[in-house]
């Protein structure tokens, strides 16, 4: 099918490779598609993207914060037989590991593909059957026929090491099937209100992040945040969907469709008071759907935002997604398209005023 705007957009970003600490072409991506709305383009020192669009010089600053990082894994060791050892790069489960396709990226930027080897099941006993396999003992395959033939290829340790998967409209157009949208739908939020704010007036100063090594410890968050010292912040990312089957609602209660989540509470945060009233109040006056949400454990950048300075009011808003941190994962449009609209109708009524009612609610 031919893709609309949106769609491009959305595939360019989901098909960047970028794990953390490797999120420039990700980051050329976003920069490339936001750079057309933004009054000024930075980077903060460890390389997250920071875009600026301008309204009240004198009102109060916004962040708005997706990460560019997706998880992955990075060459360690390449045995004389040419196989390739790895290590994660963010969670991984490895039970959705085992025979996936991987893209590796040399120095050079040339695309070497492998597949993260398994065993066949004819020469598996029973009991080995029913175990999952250690990740340290898995080894991907480049097809090559020695350790000189891989070191020729320009492949070596550190090199970055990305899922491959094709970025999918399903045949329900709503429903995405994609790698990498943890973090990259995040990203295009941020994209798509600068977008919609283009031509808009706002009591304040807007600035749309693409955060790098979110899924390493939250880290460009919290350069970008000290870079940019927001009043308000807001991190856009990934939440779980509770809709498949094996998934029960004290695990998971979001469901792709139906809405943002509105995250309560994760093991970075507890989510601002002042600032989530805020949220919902809007949403229920413009009858825009949202949900909340919890997670045990894990977290997002907002973890790192609201501990910034002397403390920022901060909220995580996320996209229920399914399957994330594996191959492939799946989200609903009109998820994305109301996140959007909700964003961009919370920044213009954050003027100065409401700013200083929330943080101190």
């Amino acid at each position: 099918m031919k893709l609309d705007k949106t769609l491009e957009m959305l595939k360019e970003l989901t098909d960047a490779r970028g794990i953390p600490g490797n999120e420039r072409e990700a980051r050329d991506v976003m920069k490339k598609h936001i750079e057309p709305f933004a009054d000024q383009i930075e980077h903060d020192g460890l390389g997250s993207l920071i875009a600026l669009k301008e309204g009240d010089t004198n009102g109060p600053k916004i962040m708005i914060a997706g990460h560019l990082d997706e998880v992955g894994f990075m060459v360690t060791r390449i045995d004389d037989k040419g196989f390739i050892y790895f290590q994660t790069v963010g969670g991984w489960w490895s039970q959705v590991m085992l025979a996936q396709r991987v893209s590796i990226v040399t120095r050079s930027n040339e695309t070497i593909t492998g597949v993260i080897g398994s065993k066949p099941p004819h020469i598996l006993p029973p009991e080995a059957r029913k175990k999952p396999v250690d990740i340290k003992d898995m080894f991907i395959d480049v097809g090559a026929a020695s350790k000189e033939e891989v070191l020729e290829w320009g492949i070596l340790p550190g090199d970055m090491v990305v899922p491959y998967f094709e970025f999918t409209v399903m045949k329900n157009e709503n429903y995405l099937l994609a790698k990498a949208w943890d973090n990259r739908i995040g990203c295009a939020i941020a994209i798509e209100v600068m977008k919609q704010l283009k031509d808009e007036n706002h009591p304040n100063r807007v600035y749309s992040v693409g955060a790098i090594q979110e899924e390493v410890g939250l880290r460009g968050a919290k350069t970008a945040t000290n870079k940019i010292q927001p009043d308000i912040g807001f991190a856009v990312d990934v939440g779980i969907a509770g809709d498949t089957p094996g998934i029960s609602s004290k695990e998971a209660v979001g469901n792709m469709g139906e809405g943002p989540q509105i995250l309560l509470y994760d093991a970075s945060m507890v989510s601002h008071r002042g600032l989530r009233n805020f949220v919902v109040e809007t949403a229920e006056d413009l009858g825009i759907p949202y949900q909340f949400a919890t997670m045990a454990g894990g977290g997002t950048d907002a973890g790192s935002i609201h501990l910034s300075g002397t403390g920022i009011p901060t909220l995580a808003i996320c996209i229920p997604t399914r399957y994330i941190h594996s191959h492939a994962a799946m989200l609903h449009r009109e998820d994305f398209e109301n996140t959007v609209r909700l964003l961009v109708e919370l920044v213009k009524r954050l003027d100065t005023e409401k700013v200083k009612q929330i943080t101190f609610e």
